[in-house]
């Protein structure tokens, strides 16, 4: 086993999501001797299978075998590498040893965990300790929450060009959308909702969208309602639910929050969408997305329906959608902000794989790469979110190498393709 120092480090290279990772950076990094990296797991016989994968198209990539729930385990990767990037989920039952070691260490840490009350969970333990031994930590590195993150930050930056100022109020809504999901996807969800039946805390929080931020604002937005379609005049369209809105949109108010109330001097504003159309079409479309997505909540809520649903239909952890799919998904949203003046402006972010899986992993590789080069003058110590930790510097590589597309565009109204 190589006592090597990397420069970083996949963990849970054998996961669903980690595999997709390893074989974008082997195809990334393949012939870059400046960046030295290395894949690790709990078992050896799967990541000596995925070397031998990777090492067909590629370099041979240096393995390592640890678990997530040994401590000493980690502080062993955290010595290895000046940054771990992590897919082992659910966080909030096997994210924690590394996190704590990452923290104690001073190593710099990714993940694409959507798990905000594990994430409150280890600010609260952690974030003093990070801050004083210079470690950079950065969740939410995924389909959840970069495009929303970053796509707020580049509208506020578009907007301070145009406008001289920020916008306030600002909504994402999601235009088409195209992507499967994973059994690690599921468990996650699982995870949380035992949570949240169990812990008064998990209940209460998971209500206030200023869960992340250090201050509540004197005027506070409304609390999120969840399952309920509605109407939105500005995009002419019917909206449902989405899925991901309560994790973006505490991220993004997070990114508020870290950056001092950037976003505008103001209350500022937040929420996210699915546009379904206009019409009596696009009406029913709402309905059912949220009649389904309410069913879905009650099923996986009661453990014996839960496993029904586990045996008959969803997936197991290790497995998701295959690579056909994933080519064949993609993701175009869409972010507008407005103010008091009448002045507004709307950006487009498109993506050209799977959302959650094929994009979600150039994501991250490319937040893991930007993180390493990222100065610790500009980006001290702490817990941070993908935008106010990297900013222009990831959005370029997102545009470089990710086929994550940010750009402002008149068009308001989307036109819904047949």
């Amino acid at each position: 086993m190589s006592s090597a120092k990397f420069d970083f480090i996949v963990f849970g290279a054998t996961s669903f999501v980690g595999q997709i990772i390893s074989a974008y950076l082997s195809e990334h990094l393949s012939g870059c001797s400046e960046i030295s990296w290395s894949i690790a797991a709990r078992s050896e016989t799967k990541l000596c299978s995925l070397q031998k994968q990777m090492s067909i198209k590629g370099d041979e990539i240096p393995i390592i075998t640890a678990n997530a729930m040994e401590y000493e385990d980690m502080l062993d990767l955290c010595q290895r590498a000046r940054l771990i990037l992590s897919t082992v989920g659910p966080y909030a039952m096997f994210g924690e040893e590394l996190v704590k070691a990452c923290a104690e260490t001073g190593t710099d840490y990714c993940d694409i965990t959507g798990e905000t009350h594990w994430i409150k969970e280890m600010l609260v333990k952690y974030e003093r300790l990070a801050q004083s031994t210079g470690a950079r930590l950065v969740s939410c590195c995924a389909f959840d929450s970069i495009p929303s993150d970053l796509g707020v930050y580049f509208l506020q930056k578009e907007s301070n060009r145009k406008y001289a100022g920020c916008l306030p109020n600002v909504k994402m809504r999601v235009a088409s959308i195209r992507g499967g999901v994973s059994g690690g996807t599921i468990a996650s969800i699982i995870k949380f909702i035992d949570a949240f039946r169990e812990n008064p805390v998990v209940r209460r929080e998971s209500m206030d969208p200023y869960q992340l931020c250090s201050v509540r604002p004197k005027r506070p937005m409304d609390k999120q309602k969840f399952l309920l379609p509605g109407y939105d005049s500005e995009f002419e369209s019917w909206t449902a639910p989405f899925v991901m809105e309560a994790t973006n949109t505490r991220v993004v108010l997070r990114s508020n929050d870290i950056s001092r109330n950037n976003y505008d001097d103001k209350p500022f504003t937040y929420g996210e969408a699915m546009l379904t159309g206009p019409g009596v079409r696009g009406l029913l479309s709402a309905m059912l997305i949220s009649v389904g997505l309410a069913t879905t909540a009650i099923l996986l809520y009661f453990r014996p329906l839960r496993l029904m649903m586990t045996k008959l239909f969803l997936p197991a952890p290790g497995h998701g959608p295959n690579e056909q799919s994933q080519l064949q998904g993609h993701f175009d949203i869409r972010i507008l902000g407005s103010n008091d003046h009448e002045q507004r402006l709307t950006i487009k972010i498109t993506g050209d794989r799977d959302p959650g899986y094929g994009s979600t992993a150039k994501m991250a590789a490319q937040a893991a790469l930007c993180l390493l080069e990222t100065p610790k003058e500009q980006t001290p110590g702490g817990f941070w979110t993908p935008s106010t930790s990297m900013g222009d510097a990831l959005i370029h590589r997102l545009q470089a190498y990710a086929g994550v597309l940010f750009e402002v565009t008149e068009q308001i109204i989307v036109k819904k393709t047949k």
